[in-house]
């Protein structure tokens, strides 16, 4: 988890660039925003694998259903994110993309957002359960 919490703040800087309060936010409001965006990316991804270990997991996990529990994982992150996006897009107006932001046909979700909740849960398992860590 102490990966995934670094990785999401490394992330939230570096994909501001995308949404327009990097041309409009003071230096104190961007900073708050990814410090705030990587509490909230810390709470999805401790939400989403809670879910997913009381869905999928087992007694020997990772052992065994390791693969349901990252897919789960990877479902239950991605599904709020694109919910979170749309939420403070759409309907809130709390935020909005930059024409630099590519955006995903038919969800309308950015692509980094969503790419996000790929990489860095994937680099999380991978670095939490290769053999040479256990």
């Amino acid at each position: 988890m102490a990966f995934v919490a670094v990785a999401n703040l490394v992330w939230e800087f570096a994909h501001l660039p995308f949404y327009t309060l990097s041309e409009t936010g003071t230096t104190s409001e961007i900073i708050f925003a990814a410090v705030h965006c990587t509490g909230g990316d810390i709470l999805i991804a401790l939400s989403s694998i809670m879910l997913a270990l009381f869905l999928a997991g087992s007694s020997s996990w990772p052992s065994a259903r390791g693969l349901a529990v990252i897919a789960l994982t990877l479902i239950f992150g991605l599904a709020y994110t694109m919910f979170s996006e749309w939420l403070n897009i759409a309907v809130r107006q709390a935020w909005a993309y930059r024409d630099l932001m590519p955006v995903i046909p038919i969800i309308g979700t950015g692509l980094s957002p969503i790419l996000q909740w790929i990489i860095i849960p994937l680099a999380g398992f991978y670095f939490a359960l290769r053999p040479e860590s256990r």
